[in-house]
């Protein structure tokens, strides 16, 4: 039985043009915020320069919000990163607590464990005769010693 796998998943669907689906309700969203300062600002305090002024700030952030990608991401989930990474620590440390039953099962363990007795020393002979067979790649054989490894 086959599959139809999905592709281009990461690619947000078109509506207008360029403009995405996501791209123009933060439009839209702009236009409310630029209407509401029209409102306020505008009518009630007979400002157009202070309502010129908030409007292309409105524009730029909302617009931010909208084309800026950074690192082929869209900006919010770069803001909401940013945030998170502000209110969490930085570095993460592991501590794990022990409890009294299990640190005694510790020492029971290592107290059953028997140890492993050391290998002796490499004589002076011995790793010449090893340099040796790792020099010549194997091809060296000692006639004293059939297996040197």
């Amino acid at each position: 039985m086959q599959f139809i796998v999905p592709q281009f998943i990461d690619v947000e669907d078109k509506i207008i043009g360029p403009v995405t689906t996501r791209q123009f309700v933060v439009l839209l969203a702009a236009a409310a915020m630029i209407t509401i300062d029209y409102q306020i600002i505008y009518k009630i305090a007979n400002s157009f320069w202070l309502f010129g002024l908030s409007a292309v700030f409105i524009l730029g952030l909302f617009g931010t919000f909208a084309f800026l990608r950074v690192n082929g991401r869209p900006f919010h989930y770069f803001m909401l990163n940013f945030l998170i990474s502000l209110r969490d620590p930085h570095l993460r440390l592991w501590t794990k607590y022990r409890s009294s039953a299990e640190l005694s099962h510790k020492q029971e363990f290592t107290k059953l464990t028997p140890t492993v007795p050391m290998k002796g020393a490499l004589t002076r002979s011995k790793l010449t005769q090893l340099s040796l067979v790792v020099d010549t790649g194997g091809a060296y054989q000692d006639s004293s010693d059939e297996e040197i490894l």
